[in-house]
């Protein structure tokens, strides 16, 4: 079914093609119809609210297509992006299953198809199908071992040269595509996004691409970002 913003809404998680590319969204057939009977497909436009941070746990959101940026605020005002959500993740998952408010904001940077499910049914979900209760320790493991490498990589980074090039060299390695001009990237971040995700400020976070497009390491054109030298990059990074 087309919904607004020109996605998909998959109203049957047994009929989605992508549910083998997906740790929680490969379940059982029987349990596939039981989570289809407890969900609420939905679309929510770029720069929608999910949840926010501190609040009550409502329950879970599964992203099926576009993406979510989770963040925390500090007393001052100061953002830290911690991850930038893709399809097939469930936002709000540690929050739900433990009661405790959303540690996090979850906002859509895309249009998004979402489908909701409801604490006291998710939960119920859960203790009646063992298979979703380990998909879900495997998400809350991954999750402790993003926030791991996250926290590892922003506390041994010195300078925010380092943390920018800890990130580029990251998203290199998981999405960039191989070129005779070096590595591309498609970027669709802003400056203060990008500034949130490394702990910097947005005037830093320019600067540095500057510096390293005068060095050559790196190429950047509308929303695409070539690096030219990585192991010119990886020099920057010291552990």
């Amino acid at each position: 079914m087309r919904a607004p913003y020109g996605l998909e809404i998959i109203e049957n998680c047994l009929a989605c093609k992508l549910r083998v590319d997906r740790i929680f969204c490969d379940l059982s057939d029987d349990a596939l119809r039981d989570f289809d009977a407890i969900n609420y497909p939905t679309t929510f436009p770029k720069g929608a609210m999910l949840f926010v941070e501190g609040q009550s746990p409502r329950g879970i959101f599964v992203l099926c297509m576009g993406r979510v940026k989770l963040s925390t605020c500090s007393s001052d005002g100061k953002t830290l992006i911690t991850q930038i959500a893709e399809p097939g993740e469930l936002l709000g998952l540690s929050a739900t299953v433990s009661g405790k408010p959303y540690e996090v904001t979850g906002e859509t940077l895309d249009p998004c198809s979402v489908k909701f499910v409801r604490r006291e049914d998710f939960l119920n979900f859960l203790r009646r199908h063992g298979e979703a209760c380990l998909r879900v320790a495997q998400l809350l493991s991954n999750n402790y071992m993003n926030t791991y490498e996250q926290v590892r990589s922003l506390g041994l980074s010195h300078t925010a040269t380092e943390k920018l090039a800890r990130l580029l060299l990251d998203w290199s390695d998981k999405n960039g595509t191989v070129t005779e001009q070096g590595i591309r990237l498609k970027v669709t971040l802003t400056h203060e996004e990008i500034a949130q995700l490394i702990g910097s400020s947005r005037e830093t976070v320019t600067r540095l691409l500057g510096d390293l497009k005068s060095k050559q390491m790196i190429q950047v054109r509308g929303a695409t970002l070539v690096i030219r030298n990585k192991s010119a990059l990886e020099a920057l990074v010291k552990s």
